[in-house]
């Protein structure tokens, strides 16, 4: 694979230097710009890229599913062939250890291979077949349903995950796995980065013998160009990870346009963590010990940080406060990912301990080099909480909030109290049962993912992993980015209503030839 980095977009086959301005990536720890320069996409840059996805669009959704299988894998193959030099180039802009980017290399990898999978089942297509009844009263005709891709969709590159939630991450991937051509807008922490995994899909195009037009990455001004890629009428959805303020743009955007289009934006989520009585009681400092590690990994970037902590007041919550003091403070200062995010923690951390009745529990190391941040704890009663809408408000980084409940009705209305979340966890023994089955209808409401016993950071790639939560957590909370279903934000079903067999597509014809499960006359059948 080529590893040189140039400084260049990919607008289909064609390697492109944007001329609106130029760029360079920034290293974080060494708080020192990477070179080259990267220039900048002009409005014709956009355009040409939305124009070519357009253009690709019925032919690339036309492929057979083995071959929409063998070029997901084929684009995971060419991103193990970038070697090293990936891994540097992700290091040097993200701040991230290798190790990290190792694992986050292969998660990517292993992303692209579900999706060929899931793919190949054909079982997102959801094929059903209704026969005519013309003998009934009144006669029914016969109907035959299918998912199809939406059309092309833009996706934007995240911050935090320069490979598994970036170019060929987990919305690009499931984006192609429906049959939608992608036009990526880079993230600017992760320009170089981003070209070599680029080049990486762009080649993967070409071996495949696909229009050129499935794939294009542009790189410029971020609201300039975010806002044009999703105001094209050739775009038909758009993937997301981000601040809820970005998100929030892109939805208004794609709402006002002619023909409004969906938004799945994934964005603000502060992972309440509760932990019940029972659970607490006599384990308070290994329960401490595991929040304040996951509290801290990744210097606390991950969008399911756990950034509350909900219990009773009492013995034991003063036990697990005084562990996680212990546990935080040896914590060194992190690198963040970019400038902007390190100023955004340190101003939401401050802005936290200036509000009346936010008490200091514990801040880790200052030690550290660049944009370092110093892990923070905080407390304050249910009460003040509830009075506060401020502390609710996600800060990015590794600090969280622990709330003191006076009893189990505060407890509750606490939960109630909260915005949509990504994952709600519960810590709890078989003493706590009746309060878990309390809290659940709450935390069902609340939350995309709930967890028993454990930290929400980690999200596994797999068929029943649900990344995703009513907002802000999400623009959409029928739907998640990670896992198998997230294939489903890009389909729309068709009904084929006496359609001549050879004029049905494959999945509906009745000899199967797919050899696919389906379902006929409301039994399900295997392929």
């Amino acid at each position: 694979m080529n590893v040189s980095i140039n400084g260049e977009m990919i607008i289909g086959q064609r390697a492109v230097r944007g001329s609106a301005g130029s760029v360079r990536a920034f290293d974080p720890a060494k708080a020192a710009e990477i070179e080259p320069a990267f220039g900048l996409a002009t409005e014709a840059d956009v355009l040409q890229a939305c124009t070519l996805a357009e253009q690709a669009f019925d032919a690339y959704r036309a492929t057979s599913l083995e071959q929409r299988a063998r070029f997901l894998e084929t684009i995971g193959e060419n991103i193990l062939a970038l070697g090293p030099a990936l891994i540097e180039r992700a290091c040097a802009e993200s701040g991230l250890p290798q190790a990290r980017l190792e694992g986050e290399r292969m998660r990517t990898v292993n992303q692209l291979r579900l999706f060929a999978k899931v793919v190949r089942d054909g079982l997102w297509l959801q094929a059903t077949l209704d026969s005519a009844l013309p003998e009934r009263t009144p006669p029914r005709a016969d109907l035959r349903l299918r998912k199809i891709p939406l059309g092309p969709v833009a996706v934007f590159g995240a911050s935090n995950f320069p490979l598994a939630f970036s170019v060929a991450g987990g919305d690009t991937a499931s984006a192609l796995a429906a049959g939608c051509p992608v036009v990526v807008k880079a993230h600017g922490a992760h320009l170089g980065t981003a070209e070599l995994v680029g080049k990486a899909v762009q080649a993967a195009v070409a071996a495949c013998g696909l229009p050129e037009g499935v794939f294009s990455m542009i790189i410029g001004e971020g609201r300039l160009v975010g806002q044009k890629l999703v105001g094209h009428p050739a775009i038909k959805a758009v993937g997301f990870t981000g601040s809820r303020q970005g998100g929030v743009a892109l939805m208004h955007t794609a709402a006002a346009r002619k023909e409004p289009i969906p938004v799945y934006a994934e964005m603000s989520s502060i992972n309440p963590v509760f932990m019940l009585p029972g659970a607490l009681a006599g384990n308070a400092a290994k329960l401490a010990q595991g929040f304040v590690d996951s509290l801290t990994l990744g210097v606390g970037q991950f969008c399911t940080n756990p950034g509350l902590v909900l219990a009773l007041e009492g013995a034991d919550l003063d036990a697990f406060r005084a562990a996680a003091a212990a546990a935080l403070q040896p914590k060194g200062a992190g690198t963040m990912l970019t400038a902007g995010i390190h100023k955004a923690y340190r101003d939401g951390v401050a802005r936290r301990a200036g509000i009346d009745g936010v008490t200091e529990v514990a801040v880790g190391s200052a030690e550290g080099t660049g944009c370092a941040a110093q892990a923070a704890l905080y407390e304050c009663s249910a009460a003040t909480f509830l009075a506060d809408p401020a502390l609710e408000d996600e800060v990015f980084g590794p600090s969280s909030l622990i709330i003191r409940c006076r009893d189990i009705a505060e407890m509750k209305a606490v939960a109630d109290h909260l915005e949509g979340q990504l994952t709600a966890t519960v810590h709890a023994v078989a003493a706590d049962a009746d309060l878990a089955a309390k809290l659940l209808p709450t935390l069902e409401r609340k939350a995309g993912r709930i967890l028993f016993n454990g930290y929400p950071t980690g999200v596994e790639v797999s068929h029943a992993m649900v990344h995703g939560g009513p907002f802000p957590a999400t623009s959409d909370s029928r739907t998640t980015s990670v896992g198998a279903t997230a294939i489903e934000r890009f389909l729309r079903p068709v009904c084929y209503q006496d359609v001549p067999q050879d004029l049905l597509p494959e999945a509906l014809r009745d000899a199967n030839p797919l050899g696919i499960a389906r379902i006929v006359n409301g039994e399900l059948q295997a392929g």
